[in-house]
């Protein structure tokens, strides 16, 4: 049996309990978290006793530790390129531990349980080293994650996927603010989208967003991928807009975003756990968005919004 991977996310002690909900939604099967910022009381409540280990006492009491368990079909360099974005969006200072992982090999071994994938009606997530593979008479994305987030085995990036699926037709343009691996906007490119952009401010997301879209046929000017925060670097309108990251990032992106859109555009946004809901249609409604329809799937949240 292949070993699972243990990976461990180091965090502030005051942030451990905000830490721990964002790695229970990636992984929500297996958690562990240290947290000894109560150690002698917890241990006379729990032990009925106040004699504690010495190694336990000298540990550090400023910082909490979660430790996430990843299954052997699961893509452990998605997880962890995930949690990184997500903590960095909510503001969480972390410090992401790779090396104590079981299996020698854990950033290729997932590979073999990532298979020819549809989704929703029209596409086909295709990993390009599946050599043998059957459309199903489907739009074929042929995808390499590489470190970037968005292979389609996470619930937002399918949920998105979905509605984009819905909007994306020849004679539209689209804008991927957060684009990650780029699936979202070469799938809409290859879904029938004149052209689309992406934008991303991690300069590695870049460069796998470029090279997924060269792999399908895309290049620019149809296919533009900048780097930039949120829409800092973009210009004109759209008639789809995507954003897969988190609720705060979300929030923030509502007081523009109607800026970039075209009449009639949809705003599609994932990425928002479920006790974040309020927050973000609060913001939906303080800047003129109305939600057209909403999607749950694993404890997250897609939108698409209208103005």
């Amino acid at each position: 049996m292949a070993d699972w991977t243990e990976i461990k996310i180091i965090v502030p002690a005051d942030e451990i309990d905000r830490a721990g909900d964002i790695a229970s939604m990636a992984v929500p099967y297996g958690i562990y978290i240290e947290d000894y910022r109560n150690l002698e009381a917890e241990a006379m409540e729990i032990a009925k006793i106040d004699l504690i280990d010495e190694d336990l006492l000298a540990k550090d009491r400023s910082k909490g530790i979660v430790h996430i368990y990843i299954s052997p079909e699961e893509n452990p360099k998605e997880v962890v390129s995930f949690l990184t974005e997500r903590f960095t969006a909510e503001g969480i200072e972390n410090e992401i531990d790779e090396t104590l992982c079981k299996n020698e090999d854990w950033e290729n071994n997932w590979k073999k349980y990532f298979k020819p994938m549809p989704i929703g009606e029209r596409l086909l997530i295709h990993p390009i080293w599946e050599q043998e593979y059957d459309a199903l008479g489907r739009q074929v994305i042929h995808l390499e994650p590489g470190l970037a987030f968005g292979s389609g085995t996470h619930d937002t990036t399918r949920l998105c996927l979905e509605s984009i699926e819905k909007y994306a037709y020849p004679g539209k343009t689209m804008l991927d603010v957060g684009c990650g691996s780029g699936i979202l906007s070469v799938s809409a490119l290859l879904l029938g989208v004149d052209s689309a952009v992406g934008v991303d401010v991690d300069a590695l997301a870049v460069k796998t967003a470029i090279e997924n879209g060269e792999n399908n046929g895309f290049t620019y000017p149809q296919y533009k991928v900048i780097k930039g925060s949120l829409t800092d670097n973009v210009t004109g309108k759209y008639d789809i807009i995507a954003a897969n990251i988190v609720a705060d990032i979300v929030i923030k992106l509502c007081e523009n975003v109607r800026e970039f859109m075209n009449d009639g555009a949809v705003f599609i946004t994932s990425g928002i756990i479920i006790p974040r809901e309020q927050d973000v249609l609060d913001a939906f409604a303080a800047n003129g968005l109305t939600v057209k329809e909403r999607h749950e799937s694993g404890g997250w949240l897609c939108f698409e919004v209208t103005a």
